[in-house]
């Protein structure tokens, strides 16, 4: 028997790499209403589940890569700006 490699460890498919956060969050939140519904047939629901797994992944490195770019601005003493990493 051939082992699978888990969608958790494995490389995001280009497909779904090329997605913006906002299409990748709405197939995965279709694939769970789906999943929810429990009417799919098991090879369909396993599919469904593994490219969700890599849909869940995407969205959480877009987010990553969001929460990396935003600056926090302070004013210093003498009313001078900087920017600074956000520390969430």
């Amino acid at each position: 028997m051939e082992k699978a490699i888990s969608p958790t460890l494995a490389a995001i498919p280009a497909a779904i790499a090329k997605l913006s956060f906002e299409e990748a969050l709405a197939e995965l939140e279709k694939l769970v209403k789906q999943l929810e519904d429990g009417k799919a047939k098991l090879d369909d629901a396993i599919g469904a589940y593994e490219r969700g797994a890599y849909l869940k992944r995407h969205c959480e490195a877009k987010l990553r890569e969001a929460q990396a770019k935003i600056e926090q601005i302070t004013v210093a003493s003498d009313g001078g700006l900087s920017l600074s990493p956000f520390n969430s």
